[in-house]
């Protein structure tokens, strides 16, 4: 075989294990995606008098954090109780 060939050869079987290592590492990215998917899709739904008090404390931190106003904050969690405590 000549030197071509055998470079050839060479750089061939470099470039397909380094595309099998690219895939095994896209697969083994969807895989944990997946799992993390299907862990909050079968995880129980908080109450919502639970969500509500995530809402806040994610709210008033978003103040402190000078992320939104008060006023702000006051009309979302408003908005978002209307919702939220509507469909309870």
């Amino acid at each position: 075989m000549s030197t071509k060939a055998v470079r050839y050869v060479g750089k061939s079987a470099s470039a397909a294990a380094g595309s099998i290592g690219t895939a095994a590492v896209a697969a083994a990215s969807a895989v944990a995606a997946a799992a993390v998917a299907a862990s909050i899709v079968l995880s129980p739904v908080p109450n919502a008098d639970a969500r509500m008090d995530g809402i806040h404390t994610d709210l008033l931190r978003a103040v402190q954090l000078n992320q939104i106003t008060a006023e702000q904050a006051q009309k979302f969690e408003a908005r978002l109780a209307g919702r939220i405590l509507g469909q309870a």
